[in-house]
């Protein structure tokens, strides 16, 4: 008998989904604190039956076959990884999060849905037009950014903004489009784009800030730090909160359709009181 217990556990370890069935197969890219801040805000919500697999802690995961054998009504991909794991699984409904390439992923890719890393265009426009930015400047790359840029340049229409939009499609190109916009913007509008903002390039944003004494506008707080005026940060938590409701309304059975991916609902405005005082900026209205 006692060999037999053992053997049911070791089943069970191996293969989760022969003790219990779950609704939800959560699949993270690494182990991170931003990652477990969006899956406690994730929890807060709806307590939903599921397995967790960590991809970083495996030499190599096969989604695909834990998709057939566990059959979860859901995946959760958390990261790009994750993204990149449940993209070879077509027949499961897919909700990712933190994740640049969620946009050009999903238009192929019908059963999948999500949270853009992007924050809605007409957050920042408020934010500008509080600033009293007229010629904003944006470097993008078409590819991974032009979607955002065509929405933007609406929302900017509305908040009677002018885009300075350039091109580029390596990171070294962004030198000369910033060089090239001197003495032509007041104000510079940075975007999550891993082509035209690098580690490298990040810098010649700041000295261009401080060159033509306009306010850089970012999306992280680390740039705070770095000379940004100001940042539109998501509020990690808040993701997990939308995505626990993305989640419920597919198992309560809504479909995903082609509008279905979202911008992030919980954004915080972050200053740096310095640099604005410096500029002479000002946020109230």
């Amino acid at each position: 008998m006692r060999r037999l217990v053992l053997c049911i556990v070791a089943l069970a370890l191996l293969f989760p989904s022969l003790a219990q069935a779950y609704d939800l197969l959560v699949l993270q890219s690494k182990r991170s604190p931003a990652y477990d801040e969006v899956l406690k805000g994730f929890s807060e919500r709806r307590n939903v039956s599921r397995r967790v697999i960590v991809l970083s802690d495996y030499a190599e995961v096969d989604v695909v076959r834990i998709a057939r054998e566990d059959r979860p009504t859901l995946i959760l991909a958390v990261g790009d990884a994750a993204l990149a794991a449940a993209r070879k699984v077509r027949t499961i409904p897919v909700v990712a999060l933190m994740s640049l390439d969620l946009r050009r992923t999903q238009a192929a890719q019908p059963n999948l849905t999500g949270i853009d890393m992007f924050v809605a265009p007409e957050s920042y426009c408020n934010l500008l037009r509080q600033m009293k930015a007229r010629r904003v400047r944006i470097v993008y790359n078409p590819a991974r950014s032009g979607w955002y840029l065509r929405q933007a340049r609406q929302a900017a229409e509305r908040a009677g903004i002018v885009l300075v939009a350039r091109e580029v499609t390596e990171p070294r190109d962004t030198l000369a489009r910033l060089a090239s916009l001197a003495g032509k913007v007041d104000a510079l509008w940075m975007l999550p784009d891993v082509t035209a903002v690098t580690r490298e390039t990040a810098e010649a944003y700041f000295h261009f800030s401080q060159q033509q004494a306009v306010p850089v506008v970012s999306f992280a707080a680390n740039y705070l730090g770095l000379g940004a005026a100001a940042v539109l940060e998501i509020d990690r938590a808040a993701l997990g909160r939308q995505a626990s409701e993305m989640v419920t309304s597919l198992l309560d059975g809504d479909g995903i359709d082609s509008t279905s991916l979202r911008f992030p609902h919980g954004v915080v405005l972050k200053t740096n009181a310095g640099i604005l005082k410096r500029l002479g900026a000002s946020l109230e209205e």
